[in-house]
């Protein structure tokens, strides 16, 4: 018996033959959906393997019982892109070893694949940051440091979308922070549904961006020093749609 942690790309038919395979003969298969905004529902989904397909929560994937179902049945956990993205999903390998668990994991594309349609070389990335959504009470900035941090040294900066938080509010958050320290983007690549039919490239100053019609799920890139091919190629792909 065996868990998989299966990775479902970035399109409805990006799922690899290998892991469709192993979901028609599993005896489960949960989807875990709190980490990105899907661009397609669970039924879907269905459509496609055939079978039932449980989604799962944060607080239900992160206290990792379903894995006792291993030990005894074959289990499948989809996770949109790459399964091993978040660190989450390391955990439940960890969990696998640790329990004598047999496992498996089925690669896919990910965004970190995908932002290279923009253009840009992806060796020349640096740390990636994340944008959340701010309460009320909690409006957290730390990814500025993160895109300075990257700016001294050239590379460029991936900036990742928290779940729920519109492309409005999104700009609106980048705005506050960068006045809050003093900190200047010229302007930005927005990429947005990229790897399904309705992918999206724009590279446009901050303020230009308000009023576009962007749909999750979807990304900021701040740009650093730029190579002349990457400017060439990100001028010719920019507001691209498939």
């Amino acid at each position: 018996m065996v868990f998989y942690l299966a990775g479902l790309g970035l399109n409805l038919k990006s799922i690899s033959l290998e892991a469709l395979e192993i979901c028609r003969k599993a005896d489960k298969i949960y989807l875990e959906g709190y980490t990105v905004d899907f661009p397609y529902n669970v039924q879907k989904i269905e459509g496609v393997i055939g079978k039932r397909v449980i989604p799962m929560t944060r607080i239900m994937v992160e206290n990792e019982k379903f894995l006792e179902e291993a030990k005894s049945k074959d289990i499948v956990l989809l996770v949109y892109g790459n399964p091993l993205i978040a660190t989450t999903h390391i955990s439940l390998v960890l969990k696998c070893k640790k329990e004598s668990i047999d496992y498996r994991v089925l690669q896919n594309s990910s965004i970190f694949d995908a932002v290279g349609e923009t253009g840009l070389q992806n060796y020349k990335f640096g740390k990636t940051a994340s944008l959340p959504k701010w309460q009320e009470s909690f409006k957290p900035d730390s990814f500025i440091e993160i895109i300075k941090s990257n700016q001294n040294i050239k590379a460029h900066t991936l900036l990742l979308v928290d779940i729920g938080l519109d492309f409005g509010t999104a700009l609106n958050q980048i705005e506050e922070s960068c006045k809050k320290k003093k900190f200047k983007i010229n302007r930005m690549i927005v990429c947005s549904k990229l790897g399904t039919e309705e992918s999206s490239i724009h590279y446009e100053k901050l303020e230009s961006l308000y009023g576009k019609e962007i749909y999750p799920p979807f990304c900021f890139i701040i740009p650093s020093e730029m190579h002349f091919v990457e400017k060439e190629a990100l001028n010719e792909l920019k507001e691209h749609v498939k």
